[in-house]
């Protein structure tokens, strides 16, 4: 199983879209994942058009049709992998063991807020934030993320963007 990660996309703003690079990589998953906000639910719906299922979480900054129809966290079975996903995963102190602690059945987290790309891996366990496809801050590039699911393993990847 091939997932699209994405995160932080802020839309709609200006001129700003999602990158053709990253729309194409999205419609050729078998899941979108999104870890807030997105801003509008035009963005959802946007998401919802590219063909494979999305799951999503709302953000800090996400209207309140967002957050209406988003949950704050959840957890997704990506054949027999449990993949947590939320927006804000706190300070970076400490942030696996309170990941691990806050969904102690999944095998990994994704999250969002700080559009910073990470990886982290302790024994049994990963969080991954995929950066930004279109709001990159102080990063050098717009990025966002893939994982690939095979015999009950996860591996992620960071894909730039620009």
């Amino acid at each position: 199983m091939r997932i699209a990660i994405v995160a932080d996309t802020h839309l709609p703003r200006g001129s700003r879209a999602i990158p053709g690079a990253c729309l194409a990589r999205m419609r050729a998953s078998d899941l979108i994942l999104h870890a807030g906000d997105l801003s509008a639910a035009s963005v959802l719906e946007e998401l919802r058009t590219l063909g494979p299922p999305v799951a999503a979480v709302h953000g800090n900054i996400d209207s309140v049709d967002v957050r209406r129809l988003l949950p704050e966290r959840q957890v997704v079975d990506a054949v027999g992998v449990r993949l947590g996903l939320i927006h804000d995963a706190g300070p970076a102190r400490g942030r696996i063991d309170r990941m691990r602690s806050a969904f102690p059945d999944c095998d990994a987290v994704v999250f969002g807020h700080s559009h910073i790309p990470l990886h982290e891996e302790a024994p049994g366990f990963q969080i991954f934030n995929p950066g930004s496809p279109t709001d990159r801050r102080r990063q050098p590039r717009h990025s966002m993320g893939i994982a690939l699911v095979e015999s009950g393993r996860v591996r992620f990847e960071h894909v730039r963007l620009d």
